[in-house]
């Protein structure tokens, strides 16, 4: 018996997804017969927000909707859900621009199906693992799911023979003072679909020594100094980590960046001595980590006045959330972890 589309007393759903920063892979070498094995952040300054109910047909209205509504349909056609949906978008995540945007709106559109099917049916729910996978996404990197189920700083362990989303093995409380200023040019965007996995397919082997050091810095270095708050040590280990996967992926990208203005803003960055930061997955976004607001408004500042009025460069000071999605049932206003909802 397939799960229907329903009507039942709490008919609206609400979702607040948010955005991601992809700073880096750990290990693309894979001699060790896991691949890739992530590192991410969940940040504050965009999230993607849509309302849900059930409707006789499929349909989908604001920014994004036509991606909303291809998500839709294909995933209650792999569930067999019954009856449509209506989906209402307030905001998204910029496309393209490495902050997970493709992930947070699947997962969004598919807990809110999830949450709309008749609950005594004899349906089992999915969880957010089972939702990117119906969805493909996840087939890399789990740091999108993990920032949608708990948010804060986020590491999967990459994909083995049989995986099917890298699983998190770590998730940390961001400090609530840091911050991150984020470099947003939108004169391009990140490699993404077929372009991306044609430059997978073209990337020279990852030495394993520098694979074996990046999970070093990961676990003695960068992980100890969040834990202890120790500002100098993040920030010192994921510059290092961008450095070296940067470097790896230039010739598909056309240097350590793919934007020429973010590539320029990070090297003046670097030599004022903020040494954390780097490119958000393809790009083009960069990041770099500043210790608290007043320094973030600085650096922001500093950025406009060398690179003028001319520069293309847009920016945002975001911090870490430590929470994932919300999601909201009305009438009722019940308000739940994602955890309660998908599983």
């Amino acid at each position: 018996m397939t799960p229907p589309m329903s009507s039942r007393p709490d008919p609206s759903i609400r979702v607040e997804a948010p955005a991601r920063l992809h700073l880096g892979f750990l290990d693309l070498n894979g001699g060790l017969g896991r691949r890739f094995g992530s590192l991410g952040l969940t940040i504050d300054a965009f999230a993607t927000r849509l309302r849900a109910e059930p409707a006789e047909e499929f349909s989908a209205e604001g920014p994004g909707a036509e991606r909303a509504l291809a998500y839709a349909r294909a995933y209650a056609s792999a569930r067999g859900l019954r009856g449509g949906v209506r989906i209402r978008l307030t905001e998204t995540i910029p496309d393209h621009a490495g902050l997970g945007s493709g992930t947070q709106m699947a997962l969004a559109v598919g807990t809110a199906l999830e949450h709309l099917c008749v609950a005594d049916t004899a349906g089992v729910a999915a969880d957010c693992r089972g939702i990117a996978a119906t969805l493909g996404r996840g087939q890399r990197s789990g740091i999108g799911i993990g920032a949608f189920e708990e948010g804060g700083f986020i590491c999967d362990c990459g994909r083995g023979d049989r995986t099917a989303v890298p699983p998190v093995v770590m998730r940390l409380p961001f400090p609530a003072d840091w911050r991150v200023l984020l470099l947003l040019d939108q004169r391009g965007q990140g490699l993404h679909g077929e372009r991306e996995a044609h430059a997978f397919a073209q990337l020279p082997q990852f030495p394993a020594a520098t694979a074996g050091h990046l999970c070093r810095l990961l676990l003695m270095q960068l992980v100890p100094g969040l834990l202890e708050e120790r500002f100098q040590d993040v920030a010192g280990a994921i510059g290092e980590i961008q450095r070296a996967v940067g470097a790896h992926f230039a010739p598909a990208q056309g240097g350590c960046f793919a934007s020429p203005a973010v590539a320029a803003a990070l090297d003046w960055a670097t030599a004022q001595g903020f040494v954390g930061n780097g490119q958000s997955s393809w790009g083009p976004t960069g990041f770099i980590l500043a210790a608290d607001l007043e320094q973030a408004r600085a650096l922001e500042v500093g950025l406009k006045e060398r690179f003028g009025d001319g520069s293309p460069l847009g920016y945002r000071i975001a911090a870490g959330r430590n929470r994932g999605a919300r999601v909201d049932c009305e009438p009722d206003q019940i308000k739940t972890t994602v955890q309660s909802v998908t599983r």
